[in-house]
């Protein structure tokens, strides 16, 4: 072996219980029992600490290349590992070129290149006109393909029309290929009416019916074509009765949410605090409690971070004009366990929502998201009790929501295949 891992809180297959984690050539040999140590093997011993698979988020917007300015693959990667991520499905979009093409995934490979702390993969995107390339991108190694029902925010990325779907997914049907839609009609979005430095300005603008709508359309076209469609951060609880219907069915519809639309509020957030504007956005306290229960009956699959920062110029002024997106890449596992926590809801569930379903919906479940023999020596070592350090962030800028949040669930350490990344503790 090269190295044992060892604590009394670990996270197995058949539960958390004490145990040593054998480590040979990058991946789990064998999780045996705690005092089972090969004779002459080095030995970190976690105590009480909690080891958990690395977290798994399929849902990051680095940016690298073309507005690295706004986050970058270095910086990105840093915090991911800090949140106790080892695992990471960047976006196609925000980048330039986006990841829309052959020639685009390579420009962003090559970006990469050297700069990643954790281990880093990628989702194509399906953009009008670019059916041909779908084919050129999935045989070139991404795990998947994005769409926009809406105006995405960047010009590089248009939205699709059902026509431009119809086009494109009999093709992701035929490779296998999972799509990720943004789900918001672009017909059912207002512009920003009364004061827009009121949140309730902006939550009026993107109603619950612009995600309903766009939902319908998804499941409606999953029946048709058999294509795996994946719900991105969904915000409102309302569409959840017709998701629940589509799984009954038996359709291949998956569904994510997201660390901030189960800790913000919309009563809560106060006029100009733009760092919380998000697409679709974050909405009321019912409606959060909604997604807390979707996640514990099932309907909801997984949690990622939809990380998608920006310069804080770009968060000046007013929810009309403010960037939306939040950087969250840091702080998913605190600030759903914090929740948890508040809720009773038991420490079990975390890795399913966070390592396992994640890595499923990527095709990486047979190396990532578990702790047992044959898969990827990625965890994380975090104490629950202990608070979160929220102002010692790695993200290229701080502006954050999270800042000041009480959070629960430092982070102590992150090996990425057996292997310590240097500088990832969030302990305060």
């Amino acid at each position: 072996m090269d190295v044992v891992i060892r604590s009394r809180h670990v996270e197995t297959t058949s539960g958390v219980a004490p145990a040593s984690i054998h480590i040979r050539d990058g991946r789990i040999a064998e999780v045996a029992a705690w005092d089972a140590l090969p004779s002459g093997c080095p030995l970190r011993d976690f105590g009480d600490a909690m080891v958990m698979p690395g977290l798994v988020d399929t849902h990051v917007h680095i940016n690298e290349p073309g507005r690295t300015e706004w986050e970058g693959f270095e910086t990105a990667t840093r915090a991911a590992a800090a949140g106790g991520v080892t695992t990471l499905v960047e976006m196609p979009l925000n980048s330039i070129p986006a990841t829309t093409t052959v020639a685009g995934l390579a420009a962003k490979r090559e970006a990469a290149r050297g700069k990643c702390a954790v281990d880093t993969f990628f989702w194509g995107g399906v953009v009008p006109g670019n059916t041909g390339e779908l084919r050129g991108l999935y045989r070139d190694g991404v795990l998947g393909f994005k769409c926009f029902l809406a105006p995405s925010g960047v010009e590089e990325f248009p939205c699709v029309s059902e026509a431009d779907l119809r086009e494109a997914m009999p093709v992701l049907t035929g490779l296998g290929a999972v799509l990720l839609v943004h789900a918001e009609l672009a017909g059912s979005l207002r512009p920003v009416a009364g004061d827009p430095r009121q949140y309730a300005s902006y939550l009026a603008s993107r109603p619950p019916a612009a995600e309903h709508e766009a939902i319908a359309l998804m499941i409606r076209l999953c029946r048709e074509f058999g294509t795996r469609v994946h719900i991105v951060h969904l915000s409102s609880a309302d569409a959840l009765p017709m998701l629940r219907e589509a799984r009954a069915e038996g359709l291949p519809v998956t569904v994510e949410t997201c660390p901030h639309y189960l800790t913000f509020a919309a009563e809560e957030i106060p006029d100009g605090a733009t760092e919380l504007k998000c697409a679709p956005p974050i909405r009321g306290r019912d409606n959060r409690e909604k997604l807390w229960a979707a996640l514990l009956d099932g309907t909801i699959d997984l949690i990622a971070s939809d990380h998608s920062p920006c310069p804080p110029s770009m968060k000046r002024g007013d929810f009309a004009g403010a960037w939306g997106g939040i950087a969250s890449l840091q702080h998913g596992l605190p600030a759903v366990w914090t929740g948890m926590r508040r809720r009773g809801i038991g420490l079990e569930k975390l890795a399913g929502w966070m390592c396992g379903a994640p890595a499923r919906l990527a095709g990486l479940s047979s190396r990532k998201g578990r702790i047992a023999a044959g898969f990827d020596a990625d965890l994380v070592v975090w104490n629950p009790e202990a608070r979160a350090a929220t102002g010692t962030l790695h993200y290229r800028h701080k502006l954050t929501p999270y800042s000041g949040v009480e959070l629960y669930g430092a982070v102590e350490a992150t090996f990425l295949c057996g292997n310590l990344v240097p500088g990832c503790s969030s302990a305060s």
